[in-house]
């Protein structure tokens, strides 16, 4: 399995940007799709990003695309979600999480960090 720890939430304003960083540790993380999901209070856990294990495919989610872009590093074992023009909608615990595939079904995906929270406000 692969250990995975959020960082990079905070407070921001409408029209912000912010830069969650996953770390990951353990041999296995370059075989391992990696996923952002995010949860609000009162809601479900929902798919934001995705991308595959070489970089080559990505996806996001209809809110993600166009404001957000995911990356990975697999020499450093990280991953990125670069948030630009925040909205207070945006207002969750963002989780990052690993799996085979880079699908947006949560359970497919056996690894997850404990989230970091990012807060918009208007």
């Amino acid at each position: 399995q692969v250990q995975l720890v959020e960082s990079g939430g905070g407070l921001v304003q409408a029209g912000g940007s912010l830069r969650l960083s996953c770390a990951a540790s353990g041999r296995t993380f370059s075989s391992r799709a990696i996923s952002w999901f995010r949860q609000a209070p009162g809601l479900e856990r929902e798919f934001v990003a995705a991308i595959s294990q070489n970089t080559a495919l990505t996806y996001y989610s209809e809110s993600a695309k166009g404001r957000f872009t995911i990356s990975r590093d697999n020499v450093k074992n990280m991953v990125y979600l670069q948030m630009n023009s925040l909205k207070p909608e945006d207002t969750a615990l963002y989780y990052c999480a690993a799996g085979l595939l880079p699908i947006q079904r949560d359970s497919a995906y056996d690894s997850w960090g404990q989230g970091t929270q990012v807060t918009v406000s208007s």
